[in-house]
């Protein structure tokens, strides 16, 4: 089953040649975790889905998670269509045992 980890929201985007663009977050719930799943939300829609949160860094330092009410920077590989705004959402697969 999908656990959801945490949303973050998008208040800027920055452009780098090395990694694609960068969505510069805020973490409104939960954790974001490095190589966790991710999706994208536009106005409660999803826009990209399956996805991998490939780097995560709070200012200059690279971590493995963020927790609510922190900033971050968060790369999402190949994905490159976000903008201000929209939310991006973070899930694990865990596997439920049979009842």
């Amino acid at each position: 089953e999908e656990v959801q980890l945490g949303t973050a929201e998008i208040r800027q985007v920055f452009r780098s040649s090395k990694v694609g663009n960068i969505a510069g977050s805020i973490v409104r719930s939960g954790v974001i975790r490095r190589n966790a799943k991710a999706r994208v939300l536009r106005d409660g829609v999803v826009v990209g889905d399956n996805l991998t949160v490939d780097s995560l860094r709070r200012e200059k330092d690279d971590v493995t998670e963020v927790r609510e009410g922190f900033e971050c920077g968060i790369s999402l590989g190949s994905f490159n269509d976000i903008k201000e705004g929209d939310v991006i959402e973070t899930f694990e697969m865990r596997e439920k045992p049979r009842s």
